[in-house]
């Protein structure tokens, strides 16, 4: 309200007229306030479209690629054949002169489905019960590059968003003071560089918060020694210069992004330290993951999976899991050496991975925890020496346990040798969209407008592979 005298100009009103006339103002700055921060502290809340199997994934990611003939789909054709030349191979990156190359572990029939597992996994062997594998995979090119990138974002190219971005734009997260997508790393980036834990062109809060296994866990996020307050404030600072900024260039994901990580390292400081901390388990626990036995490496690996039950626990929607520094650096990429590699890689991740499925169990957090073990290519049948296998993403295996899957099952097949999937073939495409159905989300609907058009996970392919769920 302004006050004014005939003929003469506006006066200013007085502090009383002022206050008088703004007073439900104020009200409504302090609402929007508090409703502003309520709907940061909810953010994102989406809705899955439909009811999910399964809240929550742990990825164990098989860097380099397991031969399926070694693990879970045994081949005694190889056996008749063993040391006899291929012939024409139909595999870009074959030699010739190649020779059919058998199994060096023996196939058990495993548990009371009698699902084949080598001695490669005596561990897992245990578990046989809870999995569900996948051995009619078929990946498109066989390079670890574009390979990796596939399995984690369904591209060859870099740029687009992760597996776990997408859960967790679908999904949201079940604890704000957690990133919702953490990987679990080793110090080493796998081939495709940190591209495959992006967002991609999603909102950027949404990429992956990497925790190593030794040392410090995650850079500057220790708690300053000063007074909180002092650190509030400047955190407050912070984010009304990024304000600032944003309202200057107008809406800008980045920095809105930005400003929520930044809340959320915050509230991570006092949270995160809790969870990583493995002091309180038990003894037994620790034994069921081998956490305090055999080479650095499998300890190592033993703690990110304990780290990932708890993870899981405290509400993180998307836990991946990478391979540790054991042989070939920690990948499974053993074009020769395959007994030596294979072994190596089985010691230090097999009673780790069979303790967290037998530790989810024993919890009853399976039924609601989708477990993924997968790598992004398998191995040739035959090899150019006697000791080695390349990469073959022609067919291979991958399984899944808990999660709404059914367990001691075997879902399509390749042929006698191992060289094609042929039966209810499996792509990298089907795979996200049935991963997604498990979490109660269509792979078709959960699009994000970007350059003029809605992408997706899955691109315009995929299907859900129903006869794997349980």
């Amino acid at each position: 309200m302004r006050m004014t005298c005939p003929g003469s100009r506006p006066l200013a009103p007085s502090r009383r007229d002022l206050l008088r006339t703004t007073a439900n103002g104020f009200g409504l700055v302090a609402l929007s306030g508090m409703l502003a921060e309520s709907a940061t502290a909810d953010a994102p809340r989406p809705v899955p479209h439909f009811r999910p199997r399964a809240r929550n994934v742990i990825f164990c990611f098989m860097d380099g690629g397991v031969s399926h003939v070694d693990s879970f789909d045994p081949k005694a054709k190889l056996d008749e054949l063993d040391g006899r030349e291929v012939g024409r191979v139909d595999n870009p990156t074959a030699n010739r002169n190649r020779r059919w190359l058998r199994s060096p572990w023996l196939f058990r029939r495993r548990g009371q489905s009698g699902l084949p597992v080598t001695d490669l996994f005596p561990h897992l062997a245990t578990c046989a019960d809870d999995l569900c594998v996948i051995r009619s995979m078929r990946a498109e090119l066989p390079l670890h590059s574009t390979g990796v990138l596939f399995l984690h974002t369904g591209h060859n190219n870099a740029g687009r968003p992760s597996l776990g971005s997408w859960t967790t734009y679908g999904l949201g997260t079940d604890n704000q003071n957690l990133p919702g997508y953490v990987v679990l790393s080793f110090g080493v980036i796998p081939c495709g560089g940190l591209e495959n834990f992006s967002s991609g062109f999603l909102p950027a809060s949404h990429q992956a918060t990497l925790l190593r296994a030794s040392g410090i866990p995650l850079e500057n996020l220790q708690a300053p020694r000063s007074d909180q307050r002092a650190q509030r404030a400047m955190l407050d600072l912070l984010r009304d210069q990024d304000a600032a900024f944003s309202r200057a260039l107008g809406t800008d994901d980045a920095i809105e992004s930005a400003i929520r990580n930044h809340e959320t390292a915050f509230r991570m400081q006092s949270l995160v330290p809790d969870v990583l901390d493995l002091g309180r388990e038990t003894a037994a626990t620790r034994r069921l993951y081998g956490l305090d036995s055999g080479p650095e490496s499998k300890r190592l690996y033993a703690t990110q999976c304990l780290r990932a039950r708890r993870l899981i626990e405290a509400g993180v929607r998307f836990v991946e899991i990478c391979c540790p520094p054991g042989a070939s650096n920690g990948t499974w990429d053993q074009h020769g050496n395959l007994k030596e590699g294979h072994e190596k890689n089985a010691l230090d991740t097999d009673q780790a991975i069979a303790g967290l499925l037998k530790d989810l169990k024993s919890r009853g957090l399976l039924d609601e925890t989708l477990v993924l073990w997968a790598g992004e290519f398998g191995r040739t049948p035959h090899s150019a020496g006697r000791d080695g296998r390349d990469h073959h993403p022609e067919g291979f295996s991958i399984w899944m346990a808990g999660g709404g899957v059914k367990g001691g099952f075997a879902h399509g097949a390749t042929d006698d040798l191992g060289m094609h999937a042929i039966d209810n073939i499996v792509t990298m495409h089907d795979l996200h969209a049935t991963l997604l159905h498990l979490l109660g989300l269509d792979h078709e609907r959960l699009t994000f407008r970007f350059s003029g058009r809605d992408f997706r996970l899955t691109d315009v392919h995929g299907h859900v592979v129903r006869e794997v769920l349980a």
